[in-house]
């Protein structure tokens, strides 16, 4: 089975669809039609020395299904209803799930938005099961809190959603039978830890994982790229999404028309916003690879790849096609992982610049007490609830035209499945 699981629950679409995205978008006052989730950098060797300048913490990049959660009340019957929120900015209704609210469980949590990575892990007897790990909280009981320190968030997801969850299961376990998966905060770790991480986290881990994160403690919730949080792999290991575009020789039989059954030409396409795709590279499939690819009967024509180079084939080599995302990676951000493909960084780097950063964080932790560090405890004063007359309610929005169909054309072309 692939380490990547799918995504549960139905999806949501028409009006519906519109009316949630405009609810989140009223709870965080943006005014983004994208997904309102961060997007890490690329590590290079300049973001060593930021490590000595700035509180980071590191936690293992996992191979899942990046999510937002959003735990809507909804307006009139003051219901609970839960949704993800893939990268694509599509939501699903999950169901199975209930959030108390951190003062009094009796009561439902209001509009909340988490951040996480849906993972599927299997123990060593081969047991699958499908947990979110949350890493960040962006709203929660109907307050947005991006402009909060990652400290204040992180504190706040543990406190104020997971651990009121993890109280209710154990006080009434029947509320955990229908769970559609399990929900875990991320573990996170100081930067300068990166041993640790090394040689005991991922070490335990039950699922894949394809690098390491850094995420600045001090920062506030981005919208988009985010420059202070940092995505670490080993440059041969540096990924890059294209689209894959594939271009057919003419046919030779009736002088009109493409040969479909010849192997084409491939071609990755770096996006450049909006609509707009420009020619990168093109990539080499051998003859019993392109042989294999059609057996498949799958579409490969229009679809995001994510790619890597190979030093030795001097060639591009296929990870897997990112069907969760509708783009590939934006031009700018190609540029910045080429330079970490060419210029990256080893693991050996990271440890041998550790003792650099902890006597640095040392140092700004004895200055004061206002210094970002582990998750803190929960404030004594919480966020007092406001009463039902004075809660906002959200209006309707017309739906705008799908721009995003990630395939056109035929569902088949000379017998092959678009």
């Amino acid at each position: 089975m692939s380490s990547v699981p799918a995504l549960p629950g139905e999806i949501i679409r028409g009006e519906h669809a519109e009316y949630l995205k405009h609810a989140v978008r009223e709870l965080l006052g943006i005014n983004t039609t994208k997904f309102p989730g961060s997007q890490p950098v690329s590590f290079m060797k300049k973001d060593l020395a930021r490590l000595e300048v700035e509180d980071y913490w590191v936690c293992e990049k996992s191979d899942g299904i990046r999510v937002l959660v959003f735990i809507m009340l909804v307006p009139h019957t003051n219901e609970q209803e839960i949704y993800l929120i893939d990268r694509k900015n599509e939501y699903r209704r999950v169901n199975g799930l209930y959030f108390p609210h951190f003062e009094d469980p009796r009561m439902g949590l209001e509009n909340t938005l988490l951040d996480g990575e849906l993972v599927m892990d299997i123990s060593p007897s081969g047991r699958e099961t499908l947990r979110l790990l949350a890493f960040d909280c962006i709203a929660v009981n109907g307050i947005s809190i991006m402009e909060k320190s990652l400290t204040s968030r992180y504190g706040k997801l543990d406190q104020w959603v997971v651990r009121p969850f993890e109280k209710m299961l154990r006080d009434v376990p029947a509320m955990g039978s229908a769970l559609p998966f399990e929900i875990k905060v991320k573990r996170m770790e100081r930067s300068y830890s990166i041993e640790l991480v090394l040689k005991e986290v991922i070490p335990k881990l039950e699922h894949k994982h394809d690098g390491l994160i850094y995420s600045c403690a001090s920062s506030g919730y981005v919208i988009g790229t985010d420059n202070r949080i940092l995505k670490w792999k080993p440059p041969s290991e540096n990924s890059i999404d294209f689209k894959l575009e594939l271009r057919f020789p003419p046919s030779k039989l009736h002088g009109e028309g493409l040969d479909y059954y010849s192997k084409p030409t491939f071609l990755l396409m770096q996006w450049c916003g909006g609509k707009k795709y420009d020619f990168f590279d093109t990539i080499r499939i051998s003859d019993e690879g392109w042989e294999k690819m059609k057996e498949t009967c799958e579409q490969y024509d229009d679809r995001i790849v994510e790619v890597v180079w190979d030093f030795q084939e001097k060639n591009w080599k296929i990870l897997r096609f990112r069907d969760d995302k509708t783009d590939g990676n934006h031009r700018d951000i190609v540029a910045n992982i080429l330079v970490s493909i060419t210029d990256g960084v080893e693991v050996d780097e990271l440890i041998k610049n550790a003792p650099e950063v902890r006597a640095a964080w040392k140092l700004r932790e004895s200055s004061g007490p206002s210094a970002p560090g582990q998750p803190p405890a929960p404030a004594n004063t919480l966020p007092p609830r406001p009463p039902p007359q004075q809660q906002r309610q959200l209006r309707y929005v017309p739906m705008p035209p799908n721009e995003y169909g990630r395939v056109s054309g035929p569902i088949m072309v000379a017998g092959m499945l678009r």
